[in-house]
């Protein structure tokens, strides 16, 4: 353990300091398709009873109608943030009728291509750009890649702990850039490390086979509806996913906020040549992508961390960064694990908060020396073939032993872990580390090998796993209706977006081309 760790775990030790690693935030983002109830993909509309997807905080969708994304508030507690969740799969449930919610990350056998049905958002400017842009991601990247749902787990270090961390450190930067420093140097070291959170809670080593349209593939075949890979962990992580050549080049800097903003500002300011040739409008005269630049908009970018900060009405991404600084980061790298219920728990939601917390506290120099490339090559090296035996990742360019590295890594977050368990004077995170050490010693217990395990003593295809989960996780939302608080609570919130809605599409004053205009004004350096 590092000099620097074992300092930092001192101090926040002290009694004055200790309760202050209670108060980190959590928030959840869950997506997932809905489907009919022979496991194909819904080709209805976003249900009316659940609200505006515009407007409404909670329940809204990603890319696909079909794609739902639930979101929770942020918490203290993620125990609490989990029965957020767990109230609106509920309320949801409740409210699809003959329809239900696909329980893993990679989709349902999918409709052809042209009949995926991309989101809707209403007539407002807004609304339609958002569709828009669901449109040009079409273009660029085809729909069914599109399908894919993960979960989002968003964490927060407490405001009053970045004082303190600055003081000890010495530092005399602005309290907003000192933060931002260190929410980057969370993201560094998150890009080293995040190959063990793809070995210990990946959980697509398998897909149906009609997923990738006919292309050419490196896939093994389980049965005659499934390919799979025998070690994979991720496949949703693979590179099976986005090789788009406008991305392939894009790796934003990460060794401070401003060089991130100014990668990503290029990004979205430079044309692609591919996409000029597409062009904005199609022959007739209809919008088909947002812009002809590498990414249209920031969020296009598909990264397994985002540092992030809440936008105003009308703010975008970059903008609120670099205004007022990292606020938050988003993990996005998580699959669904089509075992529970919620596609996460609080074991878990418990080891992630003292990850993240080891990212923050240890040393984290800049990516240099081909370690970047490096990171990314033991990430994907994990996602395919993680619980191969005797498989060796690359670490200070010397190979190193999966195994060796993540009880050393286990071992480090430990500390962290009993440190939080200090804070909340319990050893949850201690039992949550156990779960995780377990696995690393028997690769059977994570998440991927017993998908493929349950798939070979069942003799099912993947597709027929997942509706036989997808099926009784709606059992156990609907056997526990809503309370009465909550259905009012989400009852009232769906109404309320709907008038909200309506509001917006009344009081659009630029037509939708002049909007478009203004939005791409709305970022400059």
């Amino acid at each position: 353990m590092s000099a620097l760790l074992t300092h930092r775990l001192a101090l926040l030790a002290e009694p004055s300091h200790l309760p202050l690693l209670s108060q980190c935030l959590h928030g959840i983002e869950r997506e997932c398709l809905r489907v009919d109830a022979r496991g194909q993909l819904a080709m209805t509309p976003h249900p009316a009873a659940l609200g505006s997807a515009l407007t409404h905080p909670q329940i809204t969708t990603d890319y696909s109608e079909a794609l739902l994304e639930f979101i929770t508030g942020t918490d203290q507690d993620p125990q609490n943030t989990l029965a957020e969740l767990e109230a609106i799969h509920r309320f949801t449930c409740a409210k699809l009728g003959d329809e239900y919610l696909w329980s893993p990350s990679m989709p349902c056998p999918l409709p052809s291509e042209a009949d995926i049905p991309i989101a809707e958002y209403g007539s407002s400017n807004i609304g339609r750009l958002k569709h828009v842009y669901r449109q040009g991601l079409a273009l660029r990247y085809g729909k069914t890649m599109q399908c894919i749902a993960g979960i989002h787990y968003n964490f927060s270090l407490p405001e009053a702990l970045w004082p303190v961390l600055q003081a000890d450190d010495g530092d005399t930067r602005s309290a907003q850039d000192y933060r931002s420093t260190r929410y980057i140097g969370v993201i560094r070291n998150f890009r080293r490390y995040s190959w063990l959170l793809m070995y210990l809670f990946g959980a697509s080593p398998a897909l149906d086979a009609g997923f990738l349209r006919g292309r050419q593939h490196q896939l093994e075949t389980l049965d005659a509806d499934t390919l799979y890979l025998p070690y994979a962990t991720s496949l949703r992580m693979s590179d099976l996913g986005y090789q788009n050549n406008a991305q392939a080049g894009l790796t934003p800097c990460y060794d401070d906020l401003a060089s991130y903003t100014e990668s990503l500002f290029r990004a979205v300011s430079t044309p692609y040549a591919p996409y000029e040739a597409m062009g904005i409008k199609d022959a007739a005269g209809n919008w088909q992508q947002l812009n002809t630049n590498v990414l249209q908009i920031e969020n296009e970018y598909y990264s397994n961390i985002r540092p992030k900060r809440v936008t105003a009405t009308g703010e975008r991404p970059l903008q609120a960064l670099r205004a007022r600084g990292i606020q938050y980061i988003e993990v996005r790298c998580l699959d669904i694990n089509p075992f529970l219920p919620l596609g996460i728990d609080l074991n878990e939601a418990r080891f992630l908060d003292a990850f993240l917390l080891f990212c923050a506290l240890d040393d984290s120099p800049c990516l240099a020396d081909g370690e970047c490339s490096a990171a990314t090559d033991n990430f994907l090296r994990v996602v395919k073939e993680g619980r191969r035996p005797g498989l060796e990742l690359q670490r200070c360019g010397e190979n190193v032993m999966l195994s060796d590295w993540a009880n050393q890594l286990l071992d480090e977050i430990g500390q962290v872990a009993a440190l939080l368990d200090r804070s909340h004077a319990d050893s949850r995170h201690a039992e949550a580390l156990a779960e995780q050490r377990a696995k690393v010693a028997d690769s059977s217990l994570t998440p991927s090998a017993r998908v493929l395990d349950e798939l070979r003593r069942s003799g099912e295809s993947f597709s027929q796993f997942a509706m036989r989960q997808t099926l009784a996780h709606a059992d156990y939302f609907r056997s526990q209706a809503p309370s009465a608080s909550e259905l009012d609570q989400l009852e009232s919130a769906a109404h309320q977006s709907l008038e909200r809605q309506a509001e917006m599409e009344a009081t659009d004053e630029l037509d939708f081309d002049s909007f478009v205009v203004e939005y791409q004004r709305g970022l400059s350096l």
